[in-house]
């Protein structure tokens, strides 16, 4: 199959835990190096490729529609929508439905920083039902578990589980290549225990339906610029 040439970006979030820094501005346009994070997403996705990207803001869309406009000063064609009712990450992505069509397509949020190059192996799925991006780490514990069999693909995802409880060394690193199929499984969802919708639970409902997840190792760069203590070092 051809390779990818979509992505879908999430940019809706405020970002309350960067405090005063977000007063104004959504937390993908913090700047990092100078140049905002969402800024640093899509540079990386036109390297690999990626032509048509979709913005899904809410908080403050202003300032992230008068930066990128439609997306012909990036080298991409730039569309948005707006999340309206925030009820977490797996609504946000049934607003990409008439975006991606028949296409597969690259999922980042944007507030996830890696390396350009590790998005070219995202655009090219081969026979896989969706790609899931993974990190080695000792502590799974702050987000996504995950469980990988012998040929490196996915068969289970756990959120938030204690050290004492995760039997893994492999953390969900935020980045995804779907294929379309990913929207019926995300119409099925019910509200987690947080009381929302979470993709990752969609996509543990793919991997129990036996379809094909390759896991995908981020060697390189990566971090999750979730407050300021992790701007300043990544800005030193």
């Amino acid at each position: 199959m051809s390779n990818v040439k979509k992505a879908l970006v999430l940019a809706a979030g405020r970002g309350t835990r960067m405090r005063e820094l977000t007063n104004d501005i959504p937390k993908p346009m913090v700047l990092v190096r100078g140049r905002p994070i969402l800024q640093h997403i899509i540079e990386g996705l036109q390297t690999a490729g990626v032509a048509k990207i979709l913005l899904i803001v809410g908080y403050r869309k202003e300032v992230v529609m008068d930066h990128f406009g439609d997306g012909s000063g990036f080298g991409v064609a730039i569309d948005y929508i707006e999340q309206v009712v925030q009820d977490g990450t797996g609504k946000v992505v049934a607003l990409g439905r008439e975006f991606c069509g028949p296409d597969p397509f690259i999922l980042s949020y944007g507030d996830i920083l890696v390396d350009p190059s590790v998005y070219k192996p995202l655009t090219e799925p081969g026979d896989a039902e969706m790609l899931l991006t993974v990190r080695y780490t000792d502590d799974v514990s702050k987000g996504g578990a995950v469980y990988l069999n012998e040929n490196f693909e996915v068969i289970d995802l756990r959120e938030k589980q204690t050290p004492d409880e995760a039997k893994t060394n492999w953390y969900n690193a935020g980045i995804y290549t779907f294929r379309p199929s990913i929207f019926s499984f995300c119409a099925k969802l019910e509200k987690s225990p947080r009381g929302e919708y979470e993709l990752t639970d969609a996509i543990r409902a793919n991997a129990r339906a036996g379809k094909k997840i390759r896991a995908i190792e981020i060697k390189g760069e990566w971090a999750d610029v979730r407050d300021p203590e992790i701007l300043a070092e990544l800005n030193r």
